[in-house]
């Protein structure tokens, strides 16, 4: 059995467009992948998109699109952003509970061995075109489908924040130490891989350490 880890954020397009190409690899070879939830951009430097160039914001949303459309993954924009955010002038709220929920329950799915499947039906939520994901039985659903409940997850994200969220922190420093600090990113053998476009070349890396089909 070979193992990788996946640094991912619930709030990046890219990280959500790379999950049917994992989730196939995962599917059909003897791999498994550990989820490492990292806070997005806008938590860990909230100044990020006022310093950026006004074209940054208007390329990524054409481009994942488009990445979208060519492998004929379902996607909207999440409804709502994960993140609160003023668009027209790029300001971060100080409170942001949709986003520290699903890092924080990321994070515990994670403890539980089950984070790269929660991970995987939580972004199919936020980012498929959904409506009011964080509304009703959505998320219930989602974790449920993933092998978890999600009123366990929230009860221990709310008694263990703090904890939780030092976990996340230690993710983005381990991140940073195997020679990367975005997402979506998959370490292998100290090695990362970042980008939804570089999943082909990790699986070639991979099956040079002897990684094989499932039988």
């Amino acid at each position: 059995m070979h193992r990788a880890d996946l640094y991912f954020s619930f709030r990046s397009p890219y990280s959500y467009l790379a999950l049917p190409k994992w989730r196939a690899i995962v599917r059909d070879y003897d791999l498994t992948i550990d989820l490492k939830p990292v806070y997005p951009l806008a938590i860990r430097q909230p100044d990020f998109f006022e310093r950026n160039h006004p074209n940054w914001l208007r390329y990524t949303i054409r481009d994942v699109m488009r990445v979208a459309q060519h492998q004929n993954i379902p996607f909207g924009p999440p409804r709502p952003d994960p993140i609160i955010q003023n668009i027209a002038t790029r300001e971060i709220a100080a409170e942001q509970p949709y986003i520290r929920r699903l890092v924080r329950t990321g994070q515990v799915a994670a403890r539980r061995g089950r984070g790269f499947a929660y991970a995987d039906e939580v972004a199919q939520l936020v980012w498929g075109g959904a409506a009011d994901w964080h509304l009703g039985d959505h998320l219930a659903g989602a974790a449920a489908r993933a092998g978890v409940d999600m009123a366990d997850l929230d009860a221990e994200a709310e008694r263990d924040a703090e904890a939780l969220d030092a976990e996340v922190a230690a993710n983005q420093e381990a991140l940073e130490a195997a020679g990367h600090w975005g997402v979506p990113t998959l370490v292998f053998n100290d090695e990362p891989f970042f980008g939804q476009d570089r999943i082909d070349l990790a699986l070639w890396r991979m099956e040079q350490a002897g990684l094989e089909k499932r039988a």
